[in-house]
């Protein structure tokens, strides 16, 4: 079985693509849902956040996000903390749920790939790309946050451009019908394709 990663920039529509890929009965696991949900239910991943930020980083038995937030907002030392204990345990449970499923290829969607590096470790990439206008539209209509916001958090991310020449597969999200047919063309190639993972 091979494991694909599929990432993309704030707003380029990773989740849609992930949506496609699933209709064609791919498994997809969502590293951001699924990283929330550790940071609930994993003991080891609250005694570590706790011992971190405080008791005051939950709130009975839900996390404060808005607190760890404002924490690590204009923090990069605290913020690269807080991944060293979340990203190991999203590959660990990635992998045993990984273990678990029956198909040619399975695919991670997460939102820093190629930033962190990690995207030496999968068989094929797959880049989801939109242009930076509509990104931004998409972004402020999900969750209302403002433009000088979402420029913040693109910043943190690599451009488009030095992805593309590490991605195997570019899909451009402009619209819905052609995003489709990019998918349906990918996943025609990767099921005729058996290898193996190199985690």
């Amino acid at each position: 079985m091979m494991i694909i990663g599929l990432t993309g920039g704030i707003g380029s529509g990773k989740t849609t693509v992930s949506k496609i890929f699933r209709s064609l009965g791919v498994p997809v696991y969502d590293s951001d849902k699924e990283a929330k949900e550790l940071m609930v239910a994993s003991e080891e991943v609250v005694k570590a956040i706790k011992a971190l930020f405080g008791s005051e980083a939950y709130k009975g038995k839900k996390l404060n996000k808005n607190y760890i937030a404002e924490r690590v907002f204009n923090d990069k030392e605290l913020l690269g903390q807080l991944n060293a204990i979340v990203h190991p345990a999203v590959k660990k449970h990635f992998l045993s749920w990984a273990k678990k499923q029956n198909a040619a290829y399975v695919i991670q969607e997460a939102a820093i790939l190629f930033e962190n590096g990690s995207y030496v470790n999968y068989d094929k990439m797959i880049l989801v790309t939109a242009p930076k206008k509509e990104r931004i539209r998409r972004i402020m209509a999900r969750d209302g946050s403002t433009e000088d916001q979402i420029l913040a958090r693109m910043k943190n991310q690599w451009s488009d451009r030095k992805k593309r020449g590490l991605a195997d597969f570019v899909i451009e999200n402009k619209s819905l019908e052609k995003t489709k047919s990019a998918v349906a063309k990918i996943h025609a190639e990767l099921a005729k394709t058996s290898g193996s993972a190199k985690f």
